[in-house]
C-alpha cells in the first residue's frame, strides 16, 4: 500500500510516520487529532538529528499526545506500510489496546523494541521495523563490499609478490 500524504485525514489505527531527519518516528492515530507512540526520554518534536540520542536509551514511555505536538515541524504521512503483507486489526482493538498501554515504561531497543515495532505491533499484531531492516540490509551490503575490496588487494598483492620472486628466481638462475 502507497503511503498517504498528510494531506489526508487519519483514520483511528492508521500508522503515521514521521520524518526526524535520519530517521523516522511512529505513532498511531487513535482518533480527534490524538496519537499513541513509544517515545524514548530523548524524542522530541522538531529536535532531528538531536532526537538520535535514542540510540543509548533502554526505556521508553508510551505517551497520548496531539498529532501536531508530536509532528512539530517535521513531515509526515499516513503509511500503513504492512497492509500488503499483514491484515490489520480492527480499528477498535487497536485504538483500546493502545490506550490500555499509555504511561507504561517499556523496554527500549533501536534494533527490536522501537517506535516502528510497537505501532506496528499495534497495527498487525506482529512487531516489524522496515527502517531497521533496511539499516542491517545497508550495513551487510557494505561489509561485503568491503571483504570484496580487501580480498582483490590481497589477490593484487600477492600476484605482486609473486612477480617479484619470479623475477629473482630468474636473476638468481643467470648468476
Amino acid at each position: 500500500m502507497a503511503p498517504i500524504l498528510y494531506d489526508t485525514e487519519p483514520q483511528p489505527g492508521d500508522l503515521i510516520e514521521i520524518f526526524r531527519g535520519l530517521y523516522q518516528h511512529w505513532a498511531v492515530y487513535i482518533g480527534k487529532g490524538y496519537v499513541i507512540h513509544l517515545a524514548p526520554p530523548c524524542e522530541v518534536a522538531g529536535a532531528g538529528a538531536s532526537s538520535f540520542r535514542s540510540v543509548t536509551c533502554d526505556k521508553a514511555i508510551v505517551k497520548r499526545e496531539r498529532l501536531w505536538d508530536v509532528v512539530g515541524t517535521d513531515k509526515w504521512q499516513i503509511n500503513n506500510i504492512l497492509d500488503d503483507k499483514h491484515e490489520p486489526r480492527q480499528a477498535p482493538v487497536i485504538v483500546e489496546e493502545a490506550k490500555a498501554l499509555v504511561g507504561r515504561v517499556q523496554p527500549y531497543s533501536l534494533r527490536c523494541q522501537n517506535c516502528e515495532h510497537f505501532a506496528t505491533e499495534l497495527r498487525y499484531g506482529k512487531a516489524e521495523s522496515r527502517q531497521v531492516r533496511n539499516a542491517q540490509n545497508t550495513l551487510i551490503a557494505a561489509g561485503t563490499a568491503a571483504a570484496v575490496v580487501l580480498g582483490a588487494a590481497a589477490f593484487i598483492r600477492h600476484l605482486s609478490g609473486r612477480s617479484k620472486h619470479t623475477e629473482e628466481d630468474e636473476d638468481e638462475d643467470e648468476d
